[in-house]
């Protein structure tokens, strides 16, 4: 069989990568599109009807019309074809002709691929620098995952050269949004913050699954504003699909503090994906080491 690297499932059947996507398409062109990536194991995608939702909300808010049992079917071949790792699927507004007006009849593009699984990467601390590039949170596509990704691809870059892991993001109005991968949170006590998605926030998938499932281990999350200020000397996490829950144990070179309960909440995740997919993370080489053991 092609290697996953080789091919991308497009339109409805895997085909070689090389000319898969039209060169007046508006993705390649425009940036115009909405993409979505998702944690497979057992050939079974962790909250994948969560996924699969947020990806049609994106194309709705963008008015790209596309068909839900394409983007289902797209998911179900990726997952299968997959195995363990993760998978992206990609949909485009299409082939039109030059310009920034609305194709009059679009026919939207839709393409996925499929990566190896990287448990080293999963609950592996993640240590941050602000970015001076700030996040537009006038904008809905601070709130969407869209194909303009290039102030997270330059913030990245700014954090790898300070010896950083990643990059964190200020709204306009200076307060905490996310990071260049990932959704933040703030310990205070019993409670933890995270920003709104007011704030120019992605409604990440994990990010849902933490703010469901902080009760359990005592916790209350509360979305709010979040300054720079009451961030220091917090303890922080990091969360997306793949890095799961990342402790951060750096802002700008000053030590954090470690948030006590992220193992707790890490053993959780796994028992949720188990019941999902049918495998734990760590039967596949995630490691929860890195993190706390409560007091």
């Amino acid at each position: 069989m092609t290697s996953g690297a080789d091919v991308v499932w497009l339109d409805g059947e895997f085909r070689p990568v090389k000319e898969a996507i039209a060169a007046n398409d508006r993705g390649l062109l425009l940036a115009d599109g909405a993409f979505d990536t998702a944690l497979v194991l057992n050939a079974r995608i962790f909250r994948g009807e969560d996924h699969l939702a947020r990806l049609l909300d994106a194309c709705a808010c963008l008015g790209i019309p596309v068909d839900v049992g394409m983007l289902r079917s797209a998911m179900h071949a990726l997952a299968l074809r997959c195995g363990d790792g993760s998978i992206r699927l990609t949909v485009t507004r299409g082939p039109a002709p030059r310009g920034l007006a609305f194709p009059a009849e679009p026919r939207p593009t839709v393409f996925g691929s499929v990566a190896p699984l990287a448990p080293a990467m999963m609950f592996r601390p993640v240590s941050l620098v602000t970015t001076a590039i700030r996040r537009n949170e006038t904008s809905p596509t601070a709130r969407l995952k869209t194909l303009s990704y290039l102030d997270a691809v330059l913030a990245t870059r700014e954090a790898k050269a300070k010896g950083a892991d990643d990059a964190l993001f200020l709204n306009t109005a200076g307060r905490l949004a996310s990071t260049a991968l990932a959704n933040v949170f703030v310990a205070d006590g019993h409670r933890l913050l995270t920003p709104r998605r007011s704030d120019g926030v992605l409604p990440g998938i994990m990010r849902q699954w933490l703010i469901d499932a902080a009760p359990a281990v005592g916790l209350v999350v509360e979305e709010t504003e979040i300054t720079p200020q009451a961030a220091r000397g917090r303890a922080m996490i990091a969360t997306n699909s793949l890095r799961l829950i990342a402790p951060v144990p750096r802002l700008d070179g000053d030590a954090m503090p470690q948030f006590l309960a992220a193992r707790s909440l890490a053993a959780l995740l796994c028992e949720a994906i188990a019941a999902e997919c049918g495998r734990d993370p760590r039967d596949a080489g995630a490691s929860l080491a890195y993190l706390a053991l409560p007091a």
